[in-house]
């Protein structure tokens, strides 16, 4: 017998995981190979270590994601992925959106973590238009504030400069629909939770149900394998990194002391899990794939 051919992709990167009357999906974006180069506060030999001690490639590759939330008859993502701005292995949420059967004009809400490119990549089409015609942008109003600053543009290396131009385009396809928010309510049943350090204005968002929570927590977490064992492992790209390492800190005790669900961009797909104490570190536990009933 003939062996059959080799897939060419991936099935479509979705979960779907039951939060009380709630459903949050993950959507795969893609993933990329980083480096250890890009972590600070730990010698890059250490990292390799952990690495290659938890069986994980070096260099390190970073999963991208996103989330749907569909709640109360309302559509709401979280993120939006890479877009076009990161190549043709990444921008994968629309296709897996296409997957699932939901059409971007049934998007009521995008809540954005922050302003990076690999979260509001997918904000645009192709021609800089709104991807999600008909839905409100809600975002930091410091994030918002930092990503508009032309001193801070100005001072940043040129390299840089191509993240403040990317962020404006996006929110500028979504100029007069675009609500600022601090803490608290950023949608029926979603709560805005400031976790400032990796840009000024980095949001997670707290979703309850019934009894039933869940933290997606945005950029907390970078490089896995690296930073629940040395959460004082901080990115290059921190806009402020002891502000970064601080929350980091706050929001592991937390999500451990609480026992809380958590989810993350860059967490291995499918990303929902739960944060233990383990020494002086902590260490991530995955929710176990279920079918769905």
């Amino acid at each position: 017998m003939a062996d059959l051919p080799a897939p060419e992709v991936q099935a479509p990167g979705v979960y779907h995981h039951k939060l009380g009357e709630a459903v949050v999906t993950a959507i795969n974006d893609g993933m990329f190979e980083g480096a250890t180069a890009l972590l600070t506060g730990i010698p890059a030999n250490e990292a390799e270590g952990l690495l290659t001690g938890s069986f994980r490639p070096v260099p390190p590759r970073l999963s991208v994601n996103a989330y749907l939330i569909s709640m109360g008859g309302r559509r709401i993502l979280v993120d939006t992925g890479c877009g076009t701005s990161f190549g043709p292995q990444m921008g994968g949420m629309a296709r897996n959106l296409a997957a699932m059967g939901v059409a971007p004009d049934t998007i009521g809400t995008v809540l954005l973590t922050h302003g990076h490119p690999d979260h509001v990549g997918g904000l645009t089409d192709p021609e800089g238009k709104a991807a999600f015609p008909n839905a409100e942008l809600v975002v930091s109003a410091k994030e918002l504030a930092f990503w508009h600053d032309d001193a801070i543009m100005a001072s940043v290396p040129e390299d840089s400069k191509g993240y403040f131009v990317g962020a404006r385009a996006a929110f500028a396809a979504y100029a007069g629909r675009t609500r600022t928010v601090t803490d608290g309510e950023a949608a029926p049943g979603i709560a805005a939770i400031p976790e400032y350090g990796h840009t000024p204005g980095h949001t997670g968002y707290l979703i309850s149900s019934g009894s039933t929570s869940l933290l997606i927590w945005g950029d907390i977490v970078h490089i896995p394998g690296v930073q629940f064992a040395r959460p004082e492992a901080g990115m290059v790209f921190d806009v402020d990194g002891g502000g970064a390492v601080a929350t980091r800190a706050r929001i592991f005790d937390m999500a451990a002391a609480d026992k809380l669900l958590v989810a993350g961009m860059h967490l291995d797909f499918p990303c929902f899990g739960h944060v233990e104490r383990r020494g002086a570190g902590y260490a991530h536990v995955p929710v176990v794939w279920s079918p769905w009933m």
